[in-house]
């Protein structure tokens, strides 16, 4: 019986090089958004940025915590958040910490985003900045207001699930 070597399938691209895989680091969170609303739908957008607040992202001197997006002129805009200017920025631009700063989506996904808006009452929250690849990405969210009791079943949820798990611990190890 003789020995086959395998044979390379040239129709999905075998001996090209692969690409590396894409790699996401997470440069804030908006924690405070999973409880003060209802998050439906979340969105990957791209941001506008100058080179400056750039600098300032690598460094983690952002905060997204009190900002917010909405619908200027039929563009998306990011409200509110704050790029602190790293003291070696240039001196030639004007730094400003909460500009107003352009969100890049496609024309179908503004519109669907503002008819939702619109209809359903929703709004945009930013729920996390991070890297993909060498560009900086930021997730949105659309999202309804949470009331206090909302707030309240979700905390007593979160405090039964704890205490399941720790009684499964405490079960686990007696056994």
């Amino acid at each position: 019986m003789s020995k086959q070597k395998p044979v390379k399938d040239k129709a999905k691209g075998a001996g090209k090089a692969d690409k590396p895989a894409v790699v996401t680091k997470t440069i804030a969170l908006n924690k405070r958004a999973r409880h003060e609303y209802h998050l439906e739908e979340r969105i990957e957008a791209g941001i506008a940025l100058q080179g400056w607040e750039l600098k300032s992202i690598r460094a983690g001197r952002v905060n997204i915590g009190e900002s917010y997006a909405m619908v200027l002129e039929g563009e998306l805009a990011w409200i509110g958040a704050q790029i602190v200017p790293m003291i070696s920025a240039s001196t030639h631009t004007t730094q400003v910490e909460r500009r107003t700063r352009k969100l890049l989506l496609h024309r179908r996904e503004i519109d669907q985003l503002v008819g939702k808006m619109q209809r359903q009452g929703y709004t945009l929250i930013p729920t996390a900045l991070y890297w993909k690849g060498n560009r900086v990405k930021l997730e949105i969210a659309l999202a309804k207001g949470k009331h206090d009791h909302d707030k309240r079943d979700a905390a007593r949820d979160r405090d039964w699930a704890m205490e399941k798990q720790r009684a499964m611990r405490r079960h686990n190890k007696d056994a």
